[in-house]
């Protein structure tokens, strides 16, 4: 299946924390850092999660936020420091390549985003993903 999610990100599970409704699902992605991903507990069923199972960890590029220094006071569990590779700007929006542990990261922020960051080729920025953003997939 070909998917239309820019960031997929391969790793395995290391840990599966369950509640009544949700899970919290920790991966080791083959870059070495850690991911956080929250779904629900029949998500979870479904795809038979336990540690070791190998996964693919989805997420769109407009639900990757960047912060241009290290941010504090956030909610916010997967942050991955990385270099802007490239930037490209349209009228409304702009796609924000970012090179990271983890491997290249696709963010879609705002053109205005991009000038009050003052984001260009080889700044350093902080990818922030909400561990409810994140969606997986088991083959």
């Amino acid at each position: 299946m070909t998917l239309s999610i820019r960031n997929q990100l391969p790793g395995t599970v290391t840990e599966v924390h369950a509640g009544q409704v949700m899970v919290t699902v920790e991966v080791r992605l083959d870059g070495g850092p850690h991911l956080l991903a929250a779904i629900t507990l029949e998500a979870a069923e479904q795809l038979s999660l336990a540690p070791g199972r190998t996964v693919h960890a989805l997420v769109k590029s407009t639900e990757v936020a960047l912060a241009a220094r290290q941010a504090e006071g956030l909610s916010i569990r997967n942050r991955f420091p990385g270099t802007v590779t490239e930037v490209r700007p349209g009228e409304v929006m702009a796609s924000v390549k970012i090179a990271t542990a983890v491997g290249e990261l696709t963010a879609v922020i705002t053109r205005d985003a991009v000038a009050d960051l003052g984001l260009f080729v080889g700044s350093e920025v902080i990818a922030l993903i909400k561990a409810t953003e994140v969606a997986l997939s088991a083959p």
